[in-house]
């Protein structure tokens, strides 16, 4: 009785179960519907999400502007003649670039110079960079607009963080006319070799600029008549090419050669066959503390005869050939952290006339011995980016240049 009764109570309650599992899952089936629902409203909840993250990281991510530039504040004073001094803003320049894409950039510089524009003022603004770069290759771009020209060391890298001295050095000012630029087409690439190569077309000089009444031939031959990329003449261009070895850890050599026609075709101008050509060679070794370097740069005018005829008597004729070169060391004497010291020493030789043609006898002015410079200075980085220098100038032929300076630079 007792076991009947007992297997009686476990089948009851088998019934009861089997029965309430069976009401469970019509209960599941009845709420499926609305599950779905659910589950739907989640996913697009969830695609919500990931839409608005995926928003904020691409607007976290750098966009295609970039901000850069650099500034000098610089004084000087001749070593006799204290009422000479004078400081001056130097230089201010931002430029401003942008990536279209990973193969097209657009380039810029603008550049303020001696802190006021005005027409009673020495200031100066101008764009000394204007271009777009285009990747045609792993290793090769191409640029059109306004760029500097491959010249040398100062003239595409001159800020004030990377050169010694207060002052850039009278060969990459006088007879290299830093920062030149022109306007045209360039192609520049690199090889495995460590070999960077430049070539070009851009535009030329323009000798009827220049002025025999005035010294700023005899100041700079070349920066007297450039263009800027202002209104330039382009009946005649020029073209130009560098090669640059870069293989060996701390060392660098290289050089250029520019070529171009300089009459412009224009009417009536004495000289419409005057060529310019401006060679230069340089190189630069950085062993340990050590920081070495020298260039050397010869220019020539060519078929200017007839034009210096016309300034028979003038003081500044047109010369045949001008050039110079430079040697420099400096040492990283003491280093903590950011903070460095570089002493360092140059000595330069240049004339920017060295020959005259077309003139008659005892009309042509005499030639004068070279410039010969030595600066002896020392630069304190307070950050990589940001310099102090002082220096001391000695002209070995007019001992009244003989001056001292100071200034502040820095980059970014």
């Amino acid at each position: 009785m007792t076991r009947t009764l007992h297997a009686l109570l476990l089948t009851c309650a088998g019934s009861t179960a089997l029965a309430s599992g069976s009401a469970a899952q019509a209960q599941a089936n009845s709420d499926a519907p609305a599950e779905l629902r659910q589950l739907r409203e989640d996913v697009q909840q969830l695609k919500g999400e990931i839409e608005s993250l995926k928003a904020q990281k691409d607007s976290e991510q750098p966009s295609g502007v970039s901000l850069y530039g650099y500034g000098e504040i610089n004084y000087s004073r001749l070593r006799n003649d204290p009422a000479s001094a004078t400081a001056t803003v130097r230089r201010g320049v931002v430029g401003f670039a942008y990536r279209f894409s990973e193969r097209t950039r657009f380039v810029s510089e603008l550049e303020l110079e001696n802190a006021v524009v005005s027409k009673d003022d020495e200031g100066e603004i101008e764009w000394e960079q204007f271009y777009i770069e285009q990747d045609l290759a792993k290793a090769t771009s191409a640029k059109l607009g306004l760029f500097l020209m491959p010249v040398g060391y100062l003239n595409e890298v001159h800020e004030p963080t990377r050169y010694f001295g207060v002052t850039r050095n009278l060969v990459e000012t006088a007879i290299i006319p830093t920062t030149w630029r022109e306007l045209g087409v360039g192609l520049h690439g690199t090889t495995e070799a460590g070999v960077r190569w430049d070539a070009g077309v851009v535009t030329g000089f323009d000798l009827t600029k220049w002025d025999p009444t005035s010294a700023e031939g005899k100041d700079s031959p070349l920066g007297s008549i450039h263009q800027e990329g202002q209104l330039a003449k382009a009946a005649s261009l020029a073209g130009y090419g560098a090669l640059n070895y870069n293989g060996i850890p701390g060392l660098n050599v290289g050089g250029s050669y520019y070529y171009g026609r300089a009459g412009q075709k224009q009417p009536d101008f004495a000289a419409p066959d005057a060529t310019i050509d401006l060679t230069e060679i340089h190189a630069r070794w950085q062993p340990g503390r050590w920081d070495l370097s020298a260039l050397g740069a010869a220019g020539r005018f060519r078929n200017v005869a007839a034009l210096n005829a016309t300034f028979a008597g003038q003081p500044t004729p047109v010369p045949d050939r001008f050039g110079g070169w430079y040697a420099q060391a400096a040492y990283r004497l003491w280093q903590s952290g950011d903070y460095s010291l570089f002493p360092f020493a140059r000595y330069e030789r240049l004339n920017t006339a060295r020959s005259y043609s077309g003139l008659p006898a005892g009309l042509a002015p005499d030639i004068e011995p070279d410039t010969r410079v030595a600066t002896v200075g020392a630069s304190f980085y307070l950050h990589p980016q940001v310099v102090l220098k002082l220096d001391v100038q000695r002209y070995f032929n007019d001992r009244s240049l003989d001056c001292v300076n100071a200034g502040v630079g820095f980059h970014f």
